[in-house]
């Protein structure tokens, strides 16, 4: 199973499970450390939603936020076979369900360039780089 197969599966299995532990993950898809840690820093850089909590993973989006992916497919598969006979056909095609409502949300942003925050934050790592701003944020107006 390459990389992004497996990646794809574990955020199906925290948008389905909202948390799990990375020994979890070591069981699951049967991965060693440096894979691991490829996979955290690919989550927590990649897919906003996710975040580090302690001994796992996070999933902080809810369902309307979640990225379309392929579902996680954690045993294998069987095909079916089924003999084509007039028993097994329906008079008519099968309907398929209707695409689930959209929702829209207003949503305000603002945005706050700090001098030399873009080097700072390619230098620090995010939780650390957050903690550096703890000092001015009260001084931010709400």
């Amino acid at each position: 199973m390459d990389f992004y197969t497996v990646l794809d599966r574990v955020l199906a299995l925290l948008r389905q499970r909202g948390r799990v532990s990375y020994r979890a993950l070591k069981r699951q898809f049967q991965l060693d450390d440096e894979t691991l840690a490829d996979l955290t820093a690919e989550l927590l850089y990649a897919h906003h939603p996710v975040s580090e909590e302690g001994s796992g993973l996070v999933w902080l989006g809810d369902v309307s936020t979640a990225p379309e992916g392929p579902s996680p497919v954690l045993q294998p598969e069987t095909p079916r076979v089924v003999q084509d006979t007039p028993s097994t056909r329906s008079a008519s095609p099968p309907t398929t369900p209707p695409p689930p409502e959209a929702e829209r949300r207003q949503l305000t942003v603002l945005f706050c360039d700090l001098v030399d925050s873009t080097v700072l934050s390619g230098q620090l790592d995010p939780e650390d780089l957050r903690r550096s701003y703890a000092p001015i944020k009260p001084l931010a107006p709400r």
